[in-house]
């Protein structure tokens, strides 16, 4: 790994080199996240880059300045995911062989994408630093160029072109809130931005599952944490990067952290207000302003979404539970007499109510259920929770006795 400082003419080398092979990303106002925030909101759209996340800009201006005999023995990185395949596009497309240590729960969606990119995956524990002593083990032997997920300087640099975008499509910045994990995004984006503009405000985002990074910010001191939980994968990190934490100190103003309830409502509400769909490490930024974690009033706000390879599953987990948190879903259970029409009188009570059935579920023979009665398990779509206590009234007043599960 380099020594070298960053710099802001290495971010500037970063833009040039990465020229046709990463996007601009756009920078969106939203008039929702402003209402709801106070603020003046600008989402930098880091989840329709190339590979789904801002990952590519890094790995390729790294794997762009590598000498020719680097190149030759190809390239190894560990990740959850975006840096891998932000390293297999790099490497595919400078003609490179490379392999990625992925963790073994790693999303299914990202390992498949890294392979599709050429890459080879292997699976080795349980989270990225584990992974990352994988690849180093398999480096050591196979003498690949190893590239860091975010404790490198070229990485930083290339993350940091996000920073000369942002002043370019909104002169009039004020505060950037920007995802954390081992830290070589915010080092990258506070340097170019600090270094053009002080008087931008950074703020970093870290998921309270994993908040190495606070921590040493707050410590002043490199901590690692014992473990990590959060389904914000992409900032799992128990060890934040050395060099990253260094630039942090100087050029960050603050860093916060959110819970993995708050950044599943911040994706909930970006899917649903403003069609765009983001990983959990991607909505820490947005979370921090809608649940009101940061001091920032009436202030012009970019928020960047990192990445937007979340997990389908994970994502339609979210959702239902982001609808019945709401009362737009609601789980019934009650009792009936087994015999014919009992069914049909207990649909035609719920029809008055006009809440819409998605499904049922009648069961007889379950241990527990009394002879000559069926339990019936009813999914239910609603209006909000006031609805939902509507619905049960009215089935209690129909002698049926609901319980919501």
């Amino acid at each position: 790994m380099s020594e070298a400082v960053l710099t802001l003419d290495m971010v500037r080398v970063a833009r040039q080199r990465m020229a046709g092979a990463a996007h601009i990303t756009p920078l969106e106002y939203s008039h929702t996240f402003s209402r709801l925030t106070g603020n003046n909101v600008f989402l930098k759209l880091e989840n329709t880059q190339k590979t789904g996340s801002f990952k590519i800009r890094g790995a390729y201006n790294k794997v762009m300045s590598l000498s020719g005999e680097e190149k030759a023995r190809g390239v190894i990185a560990a990740s959850a995911g975006n840096h891998a395949q932000g390293v297999a596009y790099a490497a595919a497309r400078a003609g490179l062989t490379s392999a990625i240590v992925m963790p073994e729960g790693a999303p299914i969606s990202k390992i498949m994408a890294a392979r599709g990119y050429g890459a080879q995956v292997i699976l080795a524990g349980g989270g990225y630093d584990e992974a990352y002593h994988r690849a180093l083990e398999l480096q050591a032997t196979s003498g690949a160029t190893f590239i860091h997920g975010f404790d490198d300087v070229e990485i930083m640099a290339g993350q940091g072109t996000i920073a000369l975008e942002l002043l370019e499509q909104m002169p009039d910045l004020e505060a950037v809130l920007v995802p954390v994990g081992g830290g070589g995004l915010i080092a990258g984006i506070s340097l170019a931005i600090k270094k053009s503009k002080p008087s931008v405000r950074i703020i970093g985002v870290q998921a309270g599952g994993a908040p190495a990074m606070y921590r040493s910010y707050r410590e002043g001191a490199l901590i690692e944490s014992s473990n990590t939980s959060t389904f914000a994968d992409g900032i799992a990190i128990r060890r934040p990067g050395k060099l990253a934490f260094e630039i942090i100190r100087s050029y960050v103003d603050d860093i916060i952290t959110v819970d993995d309830e708050e950044i599943a409502g911040a994706i909930l509400m970006l899917l649903e207000r403003s069609k765009l769909v983001v990983e959990g490490a991607g909505a820490v930024g947005l979370a921090s302003l809608i649940y009101h974690k940061t001091s920032l009033t009436g202030a012009n706000t970019a928020v960047v979404l990192s990445g937007g390879n979340i997990d389908v599953n994970i994502l339609s987990i979210i959702i239902e539970r982001g609808l019945a948190k709401s009362g737009r879903y609601v789980r019934l259970r009650t009792t009936l007499t087994d015999r014919p029409g009992s069914l049909q009188k207990l649909l035609s009570v719920v029809a008055q109510t006009h809440a819409n059935v998605i499904s049922i579920n009648h069961d007889r023979i379950r241990p527990g259920i009394p002879l000559k009665q069926a339990e019936v398990q009813l999914d239910l779509e609603t209006r909000d929770q006031e609805h939902i206590q509507e619905i049960v009234s009215i089935l209690k007043k129909s002698n049926y006795l609901p319980e919501i599960i």
